[in-house]
């Protein structure tokens, strides 16, 4: 598959990234405030703070996303994965989370924390399979009711 990620960059790829996870938060659950802030303004909202926006794109079409926020001193957030529903369960998933890691050290990032859902199995399963670890719901910071699952990647001890 001849996937390009790359970064964030005109209204379309902003359009493309707020049609991709619409999809899957409505499908599942319902758009709640922060995802409305994020998605109506993502470069306002998510890579103006020092944060980056990552998109798939395969054919010239945005098919994948991922959001870095930062949240402190070298901690980011991973948020706002999504793919093209006809294109799940062939990797992009994963080569999109993998550039986002590869991204967040660049950054200089320490660690990455992100929300799930037990009701998004296969996406907690692609979590832990890069290295993220459960960790209780105290220790992050996060405004999505529908997120009962917490994960963490510290990047300064991965290799």
């Amino acid at each position: 598959m001849d996937l390009t990620i790359r970064p964030l960059a005109t209204p379309d790829d902003a359009a493309a990234f707020r049609t991709l996870n619409e999809e899957w938060i409505t499908h599942h659950f319902t758009l709640e405030d922060e995802d409305g802030r994020q998605l109506d303004d993502p470069f306002g909202a998510i890579v103006e703070p020092g944060g980056e926006i990552l998109v798939a794109e395969l054919g010239g079409r945005v098919v994948g996303c991922v959001a870095l926020r930062p949240a402190a001193d070298g901690v980011y957030e991973l948020s706002k994965m999504a793919v093209d529903p006809a294109l799940r369960g062939r990797g992009v998933g994963r080569r999109v989370i993998t550039a986002a890691v590869e991204r967040a050290r660049s950054l200089g990032a320490t660690s990455l924390f992100l929300g799930s859902s037990t009701r998004l199995a296969p996406a907690v399963h692609l979590y832990e399979s890069v290295g993220f670890t459960h960790v209780p719901r105290e220790e992050i910071d996060m405004p999505y009711e529908r997120a009962d699952v917490f994960m963490v990647l510290r990047l300064d001890r991965a290799a």
